[in-house]
Parts: C-alpha cells; structure tokens; sequence
C-alpha cells in the first residue's frame, strides 16, 4: 500500500489524535454527574493516569481506545507499517497490564472500558462504575 500523505501530512494528523478529554471520556464524565456522582477527578499523578479517579474510595477508571489498547472485538491489524505498529500497540498493552498491577498492589481498584462499551451502551459502563462507587459505602 502506498502511503498517501506527506510526513508533514502524516505527522500533522497524528498530532490531532487526542490522549485526554477523548468524546467517550466526556460522555462518561456527563452521565455520571447527571446521575449525581460529582466526587470524581480528571487529572492525578497516580501512576497510568487514569481518566477518572475517585480518590477517596480508591477508584480508577481508564477508558481504552479500541485501536490503541488492542481491543479483542474492534482490533484490526495495521496494514502498513505493520511491525512498527503492532510493537507500539503491545507495548501499550504490556504497560495497562503493569499499571493494573502496580494500582492495585497500592489498593486502587482499576476499571477498564472500551471505548465500544461507552459508544454502544453508556448505560452498562454507568451501572458497573455505580455498583462499584456503592461497595465502599
């Protein structure tokens, strides 16, 4: 395959790609303060830097873009540059699985979502984070 786009190009659209305030981010954030669970942060110095953390009962939510993490249903595998990516990619997957560790080895407990989960149904991602946050009580 050829590659369509200058390295200018190329690197101008990778700039773009965010790692914070990503749309499922936000569309999480708003339907757990519509549901009244506002006790939350969005920026911490914990390790892996979750994308939301509930500091007094020890919770930290990441929410994994499907290509970026390896999602087992969403993944499809680059078709250029394929070696290159797919160290990247499981590079960031071997670091989520030491992160996990290293949070809960500290008494974190860590949720994973895919961005899929959010995008199909907020509600289920809602009610898991729910019963988690109501288990501390």
């Amino acid at each position: 395959m050829v590659n369509v786009h200058t390295k200018q190009q190329r690197s101008f659209n990778m700039s773009r790609i965010k790692g914070k305030n990503t749309q499922p981010e936000i569309e999480l954030r708003k339907a757990l303060f519509k549901n009244g669970h506002r006790g939350f942060r969005v920026s911490s110095k914990i390790i892996g830097k979750p994308d939301i953390i509930f500091t007094k009962k020890k919770i930290a939510v990441f929410i994994d873009g499907c290509y970026w993490h390896k999602c087992m249903k969403c993944f499809i595998t680059p078709k250029t540059r394929t070696k290159w990516w797919m160290k990247k990619i499981n590079r960031n997957v071997k670091r989520d699985n030491k992160v996990d560790t290293l949070l809960k080895s500290d008494g974190w407990k860590v949720l994973r979502f895919w961005e899929h989960d959010i995008n199909k149904s907020i509600d289920k991602v809602l009610n898991k984070m729910i019963t988690q946050l109501k288990k501390g009580d």
